[in-house]
């Protein structure tokens, strides 16, 4: 492996190649990033009390590479594009005491492995959720409004004159909005609809939520909020209950006039069912932030589709949160190193 040695004062990293900043005295913790594109803030906080190795690889490391970059690391700074598994914990070696992601999903981390070694396990929860919500919102009202649609028709000459039907699409105001999983991110869309003078909000979640009283909304069976929902917003998180949960079953029990939109995992809508209600108009239009796999093959259906607007998994992309996401994640890591209380670990 090809890295080069800086001064830890160095104002900056040396980018395009695997970077090491070492001090000479020994005792100083080995701490290795997974991607070079990392915001610079919380890899700054490493650097003043680790010895910090980053990829050269601005997008996922190959896998050979990463497994050998990993060798006698005591920490791993990645995120949900690194698989962190058995192999990978196995090539780290027994000094590795702590992972931590920049990200609130975890599924790429094999949590109980982690724990049967003893590798505590930090991630970034609460500080994306407002630009998650805005984000999920703006997918709502672009997909509804049709705006990709009309900004295309402008573009091309397709735009003639004001029609009274032409570009038409579902508002909120007096509409009733489903939103599956009802955490922190499911509340913050709630607060953020509502503003939009709703008729209501329907929200499915496995245990009740005391949080829904700010905004009136209503818990229900999952049936019923496929079946009473203008809007479906899917913020529920990926575990065994929700895989595949919007399946054909669940397109088909939903109105044909139903705009869905999904901001968590892709791994909670079986795709081809999508493709199909879509295609077959089972339901009017989706948005989608997340897919399987990501990035989608250009040849997927869903990158055609008129009534389907992708996104590339940006729902945390505010510059604020990221660099937040950046400081934590790095706060994790040096918590976990000292023996101290970690700012955030998956318990």
């Amino acid at each position: 492996m090809i890295y080069k040695r800086v001064a830890l004062f160095a104002p900056s990293l040396v980018r395009g190649v695997l970077v090491s900043v070492r001090k000479m005295s020994s005792g100083r913790y080995q701490v290795f990033v997974t991607r070079s594109d990392m915001p610079q803030g919380g890899v700054d906080l490493l650097m003043k009390e680790c010895d910090v190795k980053i990829s050269h690889y601005p997008s996922v490391m190959p896998r050979d590479e990463l497994l050998k970059a990993v060798t006698g690391t005591n920490a791993i700074y990645c995120s949900l594009t690194d698989k962190i598994d058995k192999e990978l914990l196995d090539a780290a070696g027994p000094g590795l005491k702590v992972v931590s992601t920049i990200s609130v999903g975890h599924e790429h981390i094999d949590v109980p492995e982690c724990r049967k070694r003893g590798i505590k396990i930090g991630y970034t929860p609460d500080v994306l959720t407002d630009a998650t919500a805005e984000l999920t919102l703006a997918l709502l009202l672009s997909t509804s409004r049709r705006l990709p649609e009309a900004q295309h028709e402008a573009r091309t000459g397709g735009w003639k004159s004001w029609a009274p039907t032409w570009m038409t699409g579902p508002g909120l105001a007096g509409a009733t909005v489903g939103i599956v999983g009802f955490g922190r991110i499911g509340q913050a869309v709630a607060r953020r609809v509502k503003a939009f003078n709703t008729q209501q909000i329907l929200y499915y979640n496995r245990s009740e939520r005391p949080e829904a009283k700010e905004t009136g909304a209503i818990k229900v069976t999952f049936d019923e909020i496929l079946a009473q929902s203008d809007f479906i917003i899917c913020c529920a998180a990926l575990v065994p209950e929700t895989k595949e949960i919007f399946n054909k079953a669940a397109f088909e029990k939903m109105k044909r006039s139903a705009i869905f939109v999904n901001t968590s995992r892709g791994g909670t809508v079986d795709q081809d069912a999508l493709i199909e209600a879509l295609k077959n108009n089972t339901i009017r239009a989706a948005g989608l932030d997340v897919t399987t796999p990501e990035p989608l093959p250009l040849d997927n259906p869903l990158l055609n589709m008129k009534n389907c607007l992708v996104l590339p998994h940006i729902g945390s992309a505010a510059i604020e949160a990221r660099n937040v996401m950046s400081e934590l994640t790095a706060n994790n890591i040096l918590a976990a190193l000292k023996g101290c209380v970690m700012p955030a670990e998956l318990k």
